[in-house]
């Protein structure tokens, strides 16, 4: 079974890449947005943590950033009627600290936060997560405050709105908050519109 890739990256769009091994084997990699943030371009090196799903019909590789992400999605995917393509989806909204945090704040709602997601299923989905998911160190709630105000998330959807790719909106972002971690969600949109026209520049 298939964990962990190193290669050339070949070819990369919204949903993933190609990923070309020193063994001259390319895979089609579904990719978590943590991945395609930090994705370099066309050419450069890459190495992806990797599930691999076999199906009677395909073989599917979903790549991550680390092996917290992919024992997270591992736990996602093993929830009733939640398949690959929404956990990914949840998974690209939410860190897995992020859904630790959820869990230990019982903020249910924040899952109907992710695409495709209804406030039956998110219910559904939270009290299984509450017992498959491991929050252990799970970051404290801050008191009247809802576990999962995620302001990066919210910065990426105010920049998406605008239309800018999420790849380029979520890189941007990343690099702010390395710097502004206590931002809020206008201070970040300021400065990722600013980081992201120093880079066009």
């Amino acid at each position: 079974m298939i964990g962990y890739l190193e290669g050339r990256v070949m070819a990369k769009d919204e949903t993933g890449c190609l990923l070309l091994t020193a063994g001259g084997v390319g895979y089609d990699i579904r990719l978590c947005a943590s991945v395609l943030a930090e994705l370099p371009d066309i050419g450069g090196q890459a190495g992806i943590f990797i599930h691999t799903i076999v199906r009677e019909d395909a073989l599917e590789l979903y790549g991550f950033s680390s092996l917290d992400e992919k024992k997270t999605f591992v736990t996602l995917i093993g929830i009733t009627k939640l398949g690959p393509k929404t956990g990914l989806a949840i998974l690209s909204r939410f860190s897995p600290d992020d859904l630790r945090a959820i869990v230990v704040g019982d903020d249910v709602n924040a899952l109907t936060m992710v695409s495709g997601i209804g406030k039956k299923s998110a219910q559904r989905i939270f009290m299984e997560l509450k017992y498959r998911l491991d929050v252990d160190g799970a970051p404290t709630p801050v008191q009247g405050k809802p576990a999962a105000t995620n302001t990066f998330a919210d910065a990426l959807t105010g920049l998406t709105n605008l239309g800018y790719r999420e790849d380029e909106a979520r890189a941007a972002l990343k690099a702010v908050f390395e710097d502004e971690p206590e931002a809020d969600v206008s201070m970040a949109l300021r400065l990722a519109l600013k980081h992201m026209a120093a880079e066009r520049a």
